[in-house]
């Protein structure tokens, strides 16, 4: 059985959702980031940089913070959408997931949705990176069906929650037809729809 440490936040989804993908036993164990649970000293145990996800897999007796490495770990503990011969590929696209699309388009959020008008310079800045983020992404997918070539992996798997957020990024997700193509398609997936809502409130996947 995995325990998920959760938030409904792109960062959390892709853990839900890689677990549907996989069809792993798994119970969510809510963090709630508004009340601080996320410092708790029991939760940093796990989670030493107080972030979700994080995990607990009882069976193996292990615990896993940072969606990256979990996302590798179930992966190699499922021999799913971690394909060996893309490897290379899929940690590249994995690692720009981690490094540049979600810590920028985070960016964007805290500027744009959640504190506009504080700061012109902060705004204009994550709003040009979005648009060049959407860019690079529509470029990468006019020659390839997924993010590290024809299957579904993990790369998509961590993009997708933060490209799901479109609505926020003030950047129209339809202008860009190959990033829409990609995304219209993983959102149709039974695990994606389900993992998106495993908190099981109704919430939909955003359309276009």
């Amino acid at each position: 059985m995995i325990e998920l440490f959760y938030s409904n936040t792109p960062n959390g989804r892709k853990v839900s959702i890689m677990l549907e993908e996989i069809k792993f036993d798994y119970k969510i164990t809510e963090v709630n980031l508004s009340k601080g649970e996320q410092f708790n000293s029991d939760f940093r145990k796990i989670s030493p940089l107080s972030k979700i996800p994080a995990i607990t897999d009882h069976k193996n007796k292990i615990s896993l913070f940072q969606s990256g490495a979990i996302l590798i770990y179930l992966a190699e503990a499922s021999g799913k959408f971690y394909n060996p011969d893309d490897r290379n590929l899929i940690n590249q696209w994995l690692m720009a997931q981690m490094g540049d699309v979600g810590p920028m388009l985070g960016q964007h959020h805290q500027f744009h949705h959640y504190n506009p008008g504080k700061s012109k310079f902060g705004e204009e800045r994550y709003l040009n990176i979005a648009k060049r983020l959407y860019k690079d992404l529509d470029e990468r997918l006019s020659n390839s069906d997924y993010l590290a070539g024809k299957n579904y992996s993990i790369a998509d798997i961590a993009t997708f929650p933060w490209i799901a957020r479109h609505d926020w990024h003030d950047v129209g997700l339809n202008r860009f037809k190959n990033l829409s193509r990609w995304y219209e398609k993983i959102a149709l997936r039974d695990a994606v729809i389900k993992g998106y809502d495993c908190l099981n409130t109704g919430e939909k996947i955003p359309k276009i």
